[in-house]
């Protein structure tokens, strides 16, 4: 495993970012076949090319969720909650559930990759909780509520 992860790291140091994805150039590809089949560095580049985008996936995904979850954090507050629930918000209270159960799912799997703090959640917790008490957040952690999104 640890001459792979040289690999990787070889053709991580020496790929450069062309219009379609990574490229190795001529000289990296040279001196990398001495030692490696053109298969297992194209194999290398797989690998490099999809840890970087995965990288970029959580960093957006990261910041997306974070701007959610103050959007939805704002329905936390009774009055704003009040309107979700009259029809006068922009978003209906089913949509509004909806996104929050997908944003907390979310927010599960970001923490495993985040390496400082998360977002302040008090207001989307607010938010849930109201949820919870109108009974809606029983439907949100319903697996069979998300067979249809």
């Amino acid at each position: 495993m640890g001459r792979i992860a040289d690999l990787c790291g070889e053709v991580a140091a020496a790929a450069d970012e062309g219009p379609d994805g990574l490229v190795l150039p001529p000289e990296a590809w040279g001196r990398l076949r001495r030692d490696w089949s053109d298969e297992d560095i194209e194999d290398a580049m797989a690998f490099v090319r999809d840890s970087l985008l995965q990288s970029e996936l959580v960093e957006a995904a990261d910041s997306l969720n974070a701007r959610l979850l103050e959007v939805l954090g704002h329905f936390g507050d009774p009055a704003a909650y009040a309107r979700a629930q009259t029809g006068l918000a922009a978003l209906d209270l089913d949509t509004l559930s909806h996104v929050a159960r997908r944003v907390s799912r979310l927010e599960e799997i970001l923490e495993v990759f985040r390496e400082g703090a998360g977002p302040d959640r008090r207001g989307f917790d607010a938010f849930q909780r109201r949820l919870m008490d109108e009974g809606i957040e029983d439907e949100m952690h319903d697996p069979e509520s998300d067979d249809n999104e």
